[in-house]
């Protein structure tokens, strides 16, 4: 009878201080949760034993995971690992990797939810891929005064903002540089994802103090524009860069 009460003891500080957050729930309440879980969510072990366990999920959230939990309540299924953002109890935000399994509590259907925070690893993959669109999207100098940033692939959120965050830097950097020309003839998405960076670009260049030309702008992403309600006149394009560079050169050699 000692020997298992120390085996129980033993087990239950190994999953107390184990790296991963650990929640027993059932009836979306939990009925237990480790001291990693604890601390991560900032709150006592008492205080959270009770919760609803939706309530660490963001509202977009909450129907897939209480479908998961249904899973594998009803059904015996293992829910496969995925990321989720995670809430605490104090309203701040962690990037998370959760599993969930079925589980067996004094007779009663329960579930077993194990997450990892990966905050740290998401942190680090946000910079790196900020590093190789900083490196995959060069702004290239053409001649005294211009260059010209040539956009390829698809524009998606992220990189949309990763954009937004890194040209400008490296704009600044730039020496004697007056005008820019936004080559868009190698972008594959004409969506309204890429008109919003359209136009938000264009406007951080005139802040900068630049003259940006937009080319490459094919007839469907400007039909998009406008039927969204988006004026394109007062932008100022070509239809590629080197009909831009020759507009610029005739500008340069008026002064």
């Amino acid at each position: 009878m000692e020997e298992h009460i120390i085996k129980d003891e033993l087990f239950r500080q190994i999953v107390d201080n184990t790296f991963e957050m650990t929640v027993l729930h059932t009836d979306y309440k939990v009925i237990y949760i480790n001291e990693t879980g604890a601390r991560l969510l900032g709150g006592s072990k008492e205080e959270l034993i009770g919760a609803n366990v939706l309530d660490i999920f963001l509202d977009s959230s909450k129907e897939m995971i209480r479908e998961r939990v249904r899973c594998a309540l009803e059904e015996q299924k293992i829910g496969e690992l995925i990321e989720q953002t995670i809430i605490a109890l104090n309203g701040t935000q962690f990037e998370a990797e959760l599993y969930c399994h079925p589980f067996e509590f004094e007779g009663k259907r329960a579930v077993l939810s194990v997450l990892r925070d990966i905050s740290a690893k998401k942190d680090l993959e946000r910079q790196l891929m900020n590093k190789i669109h900083e490196y995959s999207t060069p702004i290239v100098p053409l001649l005294d005064g211009i260059s010209v940033i040539p956009l390829v692939g698809n524009i998606d959120e992220d990189k949309a903002q990763m954009l937004l965050d890194n040209l400008p830097t490296q704009i600044k950097a730039l020496q004697d540089t007056q005008h820019i020309i936004i080559d868009f003839s190698g972008i594959y998405n004409l969506d309204e994802l890429v008109i919003d960076f359209l136009f938000k670009i264009e406007a951080i260049m005139k802040m900068l103090g630049i003259s940006p030309i937009l080319t490459g702008i094919r007839p469907e992403l400007a039909v998009r524009a406008v039927s969204i309600g988006r004026d394109l006149t007062n932008i100022r394009t070509e239809s590629n860069v080197k009909k831009a560079l020759t507009t610029l050169r005739g500008i340069n050699q008026l002064y």
